[in-house]
Parts: structure tokens; sequence; C-alpha cells
């Protein structure tokens, strides 16, 4: 069989900061995606993760709109968007190969309902405000608001996955040769009690959940498209420049200068599936083929 990459989207690859949210900008980035995705196919089997944070925190902002019911909890919403952003992905590359099997599979992660991140939210969701907006949202919904880049967002717990429970399901479509859309939204964030699983309030980082994936299925290669071309340092300043080949000691001496809520679990997560002992890309939507190819992007192997 060919070999296997796990492909991670991330939301605001497909929703890019600042767009307005809407379902024609969406798909005209879903685009760009499918047909980068649909070349890295000729030679890869792939496991598409993709992030939710804007188009969650839209669906939670909606919920707010209707206040004859309780809004729904962030597990249901990210159920919701794991099935939006599946179809979409899932439609579009299927126009683009006819002859291949698209499925998109709704995927449970189980996560530590006492991860610290639940009393320290980091995960960036929903669309960006200046400093004044931010502040009146924030006061009127009891919410978390923190910087990302020159704008705020709303913040929510990010549990860092354990388990994909739905594993097996995706090993048997990807050796059905099947492209599998899976684990969305980093997955839905479930835990257990002493009755079975019970969905979790937060939002998985969908890198950690694709290193996870990559891991599991014991992947070839983890690839993950943003809306950065590749993991700089001194990032804005005259100083900056890109890491193009690098390693997981190297990127550990810069920690500090990831931020938690952006790039910071990218290369956690690409680090970390360095050093288990495949290869890990981290670079722009456009370029996943010139990423996988390394001429474009940062590769990371230990």
């Amino acid at each position: 069989m060919k070999p296997l990459v796990v492909i991670a989207l991330g939301g605001n690859a497909l929703l890019r900061r600042g767009d307005e949210p809407s379902i024609t900008n969406q798909l005209a980035n879903v685009k760009i995606a499918a047909q980068g995705i649909a070349e890295i196919t000729k030679q890869y089997r792939v496991a598409i993760v993709h992030g939710n944070g804007p188009q969650v925190g839209l669906l939670a902002l909606q919920n707010l709109a209707y206040d004859k019911v309780a809004p729904y909890p962030l597990d249901v919403l990210g159920a919701e968007s794991e099935g939006m952003i599946g179809y979409m992905l899932a439609q579009e590359l299927q126009n683009l190969i006819p002859s291949t099997q698209v499925t998109t599979l709704l995927t449970r992660v189980e996560v530590d309902p006492n991860d610290p991140s639940m009393l320290d939210p980091s995960k960036f969701v929903g669309p960006v405000y200046n400093q004044q907006e931010a502040a009146t949202i924030a006061e009127a919904n009891n919410w978390i608001m923190k910087a990302d880049g020159e704008y705020m967002r709303r913040v929510v717990p990010s549990p860092k996955p354990q388990n994909i429970i739905d594993k097996g399901a995706i090993e048997q479509l990807l050796a059905a040769e099947h492209i599998v859309i899976c684990c969305g939204g980093g997955g839905i964030p479930v835990r257990k009690d002493g009755q079975g699983f019970v969905g979790v309030e937060g939002v998985i980082d969908k890198d950690l959940s694709a290193t996870l994936l990559a891991k599991q299925l014991q992947a070839d290669k983890l690839l993950i498209l943003t809306d950065a071309d590749a993991v700089y340092l001194d990032w804005g300043k005259e100083t900056q420049r890109a890491l193009n080949q690098t390693t997981p000691t190297e990127l550990a001496q810069y920690q500090s200068q990831f931020p938690a809520g952006s790039m910071g679990p990218k290369v956690e997560a690409v680090s970390d599936f360095a050093l288990f002992g495949g290869r890990a890309y981290i670079g722009a939507l456009e370029e996943g083929v010139d990423v996988l190819a390394e001429q474009a992007g940062t590769c990371v192997s230990n």
C-alpha cells in the first residue's frame, strides 16, 4: 500500500483571520485545500484532521441568539462543526477524485476531565474582535478573551487527547483506500463515567489529535497546514527567519517564542511525532504538495 500521511488543516486556514465567517469564504478555502490534498493522494493514503476554532465559536454565538433553550455545550457544537466541515471537504474531494471513496467519520476522543487546561483556557474559538468589542462581549457572556495577534478572541478549555475511541473504524477505512476525514475539531471530547462515555465542555487542539492519530496509525508523515507558511523565529521583528529544516531539540530551545494559542501546539505536535520516528511538516494551506516534498514550509525530524 502507499505510505500514509495524516494531514491537519487549521480552522484558520479554512476561514482566514479577519474574513467574514460566511459559507462562501469557507468553501473557497476548502477548494484550495482539496486541490492540494487531491495531488497528495497520488502518492499517499490520506487521513485528514481539521480544526474548527472559528466555526465552533460562531455556532456558540448563534446558540446565544435563541434564548428559549440553554446554549448547547461545546462537545455538541464540536460534533456539529465536525459534520459541517467534513461535508464540505468530502464533497469537494469527491468532485475532484470521483473514483476514490471519501468518508467523514464523527470521531470521539477521550480526554482527562482534570486536565490543567480546564482551569486555564487557551484554545481560540470564534471570530476576532477589537479591544472594545471583546470587553463588551466577554462581560455579557462571562467569556474569557485573550490576544490573538492584533485581535482579541474567546478562549475555551482544551484538554489533551488521550485516546481516539473510533480508531478501529479509521483503520478499516484507510485499509479500504478511502480518504478519511476524522477527528474534526480535534474530535468530540468525552470522558469515562460509570455508565460509559459522556461529553466534556471543551475543544481539543486538532494538531495534538492529529499527532496522536498519526502515532496510533503508525503513519509515515504528519503534515500541518495553516495560515502561516513556516515556523518562524523572532516573528514580527526585523530579525524574523523561517526554520526550513529543524529538530525537536532546536525547537525546544525557542519554546517561549511559540504562543500557546497558535503556533505552540503545532510545534509541540510536530516535535512529538518526530521523536516518535516520523517526519513532520508545517506549512501554508496552498503549498501542501511542496511542503511534503520539502521545498517549502518547515520539516521536523529527529
